[in-house]
């Protein structure tokens, strides 16, 4: 594939975006960028100010932010002014806070600026909310990334429960209902599907099967030599 092919990944919070993602662009040998992680860096540099969210202060920090990611085995690791954040920004604490940073104007402007420099140095799979739409809106190559409310509380409680929390499911499924309410209607970038994305159910599907699929997909929209 020639350099600067892009994949973009849009859907829901749970869908299994960052995993799919990360394994389609292993077997592909690009570079992974977790745009999610991203806004949850900036998130988590806001809460350690100790002060009030406001789009003044989220606007700025985005502006000043190092994010850097750094491939590891299996896991891609997030440093944030070269301090890693990777468990830190999957708190209950950031991942409540996130979508109202992830709305601010200022701060998706930085981090669209970033995500489009990643993309023109390099092949690269991208995962997000808005990716084929607003970030790489000429990729050849979207997918829009989903599965039922019921299934994606159903994958997260498990990573929660495994980590030794109690779950209360219906609590997580309004949460996540939340969410996506919150990720669609906001006045930037509302998550939505492109026009030519292809659309994937993944509530009955296993993760190879995602991921064969999009492979599949990425061959046959690769540029032709």
């Amino acid at each position: 594939m020639t350099k600067g092919f892009v994949i973009a990944i849009d859907g829901p919070a749970g869908a299994g975006k960052s995993t799919i993602a990360r394994k389609a662009a292993a077997a592909l040998g690009f570079a992974y960028i977790d745009t999610g992680a991203m806004y949850r860096s900036v998130t988590w540099k806001l809460l350690q100010t100790g002060k009030p969210f406001s789009e003044e202060l989220a606007g700025k920090l985005a502006g000043e932010i190092r994010i850097s990611f750094r491939p590891e085995g299996n896991r891609n690791r997030v440093f944030v002014d070269e301090t890693e954040v990777t468990e830190d920004i999957r708190s209950a604490a950031v991942t409540k806070l996130v979508s109202r940073v992830a709305a601010v104007p200022a701060v998706r402007e930085a981090m669209v600026d970033q995500q489009r420099r990643m993309g023109r140095e390099g092949n690269v799979v991208l995962d997000g909310r808005d990716i084929g739409t607003v970030v790489f809106p000429d990729s050849p190559c979207k997918i829009y990334l989903t599965a039922s409310v019921e299934e994606r509380a159903r994958r997260r409680g498990k990573e929660l429960e495994e980590k030794g929390q109690a779950v209360d499911y219906k609590a997580l499924q309004a949460e996540i209902a939340a969410r996506d309410k919150q990720d669609m209607e906001r006045a930037v970038s509302p998550l939505k599907q492109a026009d030519d994305a292809i659309y994937l159910d993944t509530s009955d599907m296993s993760i190879d099967e995602v991921t064969g699929a999009i492979l599949r997909l990425a061959g046959e929209r690769r540029p032709k030599a």
